[in-house]
């Protein structure tokens, strides 16, 4: 079936759908991954995004039934070069053509993702949407023009009641802001015992269940839409060690009293270089983010920087001076993709035994 993509700006691809039958609008933006887009899809941080992948070929290894980050995709659409119809891999369970029906979402391929990438590096993300054919190109840009989306992304993807995933170590409780299970995959292989809960959570309500550790997921969406989250936080500063990944990240830096801007067009793909400032030591990691911590605005707040990413020198990492508490901007859970940052969960364990060690 015969579709385009058309922008705000004003720009149109023409291409072939694929998926579900169905129109889809979303904030456009780019991944450089060349292979995850599983995961990717199942992200619940691309929620109420259409994804441009920039390598060419996707859906060559198909679908499995292990690579999933989340139940239920919250991507808004994929643009791709060339989907694959036939993949070859011994893990091989469905096409994404298939998956894309199955869960109601709408994708475009045959289109020049070059082009489009390049649109979004020189202009910043825009909205844009998947349409049939024979949609009027003027009518749609103004309702781009005209539309706006929602804010309540992390409201959308949060477990709504909390689970358990138990386990014999550290109790660790992890605040979904829309978590990717990678998250609690790495805490399950230190023998943490998980107990998962909403992003509305107060301190109160968590220090009730005597956690050594927090742990602050990622999500989507801008970080300053969550101002429970920031009076969460600043509960628990100094009551009991804290990890942050990605908005977590950024929500520790506002709940510190510094500020965050938004990217013009983000980081995602898994070839992000960053630099740790204390171990003078250089990891590749995953990212997906569009919004960061302002560095000037750490200057009067207990934050110390900690990470730079190398590509454009902006903020990946936060340790409080006082307090038990650090974060990384990109994703140390990240599956597919570099596993140079896994330490820090260990850092995180280690962290928790130094607390309890001291506080007994």
């Amino acid at each position: 079936m015969k579709k385009k993509l058309i922008l705000e700006s004003g720009e149109v691809f023409y291409g072939e759908g694929f998926g579900a039958e169905l129109e889809t609008a979303g904030e456009v933006v780019f991944n450089t991954g060349m292979t995850g887009y599983q995961e990717l899809i199942s992200d619940p941080s691309y929620c109420g995004q259409i994804v441009c992948m920039t390598y060419p070929l996707i859906g060559n290894y198909g679908i499995n039934r292990d690579d999933y980050e989340s139940i239920e995709p919250a991507i808004k659409g994929l643009i791709v070069k060339e989907i694959c119809d036939l993949p070859s891999n011994f893990r091989t369970q469905i096409t994404l053509d298939e998956l894309f029906k199955k869960k109601n979402l709408s994708g475009i391929s045959g289109i020049d993702t070059r082009r489009l990438t390049r649109i979004l590096r020189n202009s910043g993300v825009v909205k844009g949407k998947i349409v049939n054919a024979d949609a009027d190109e003027n009518t749609t840009v103004a309702e781009l023009k005209s539309t706006t989306f929602p804010t309540n992304q992390v409201e959308t993807v949060s477990t709504k009641t909390p689970y358990a995933n138990p386990g014999r170590g550290f109790k660790v409780v992890l605040v979904d802001f829309g978590s990717k299970l990678g998250i609690i995959r790495e805490l399950s292989q230190r023998n943490c015992d998980i107990i998962v809960v909403s992003h509305d959570t107060t301190a109160e309500e968590i220090l009730l269940m005597n956690p050594d550790g927090i742990m602050l997921s990622n999500g989507p969406g801008d970080p300053e839409d969550n101002p429970k989250a920031l009076e969460m936080i600043q509960g628990l500063l100094g009551k009991v060690p804290i990890f942050g990944i990605c908005l977590g990240h950024q929500l520790i830096g506002l709940a510190c009293g510094a500020k965050t801007f938004k990217l013009k067009f983000g980081h995602r793909g898994g070839n992000h270089p960053v630099l740790d400032l204390e171990k003078n030591k250089v990891s590749i990691t995953s990212q997906n983010h569009g919004y960061a911590v302002d560095q000037e605005s750490l200057k009067g707040t207990d934050l110390i920087e900690t990470h730079i990413a190398l590509n454009d020198r902006t903020n990946e990492g936060l340790r409080h001076k006082i307090h038990p508490c650090f974060s990384v901007q990109y994703h140390p859970e990240a599956s597919p993709g570099p596993e140079d940052a896994n330490y820090l969960f260990d850092e995180f364990i280690e962290l928790m035994y130094q607390f309890k060690n001291v506080t007994v």
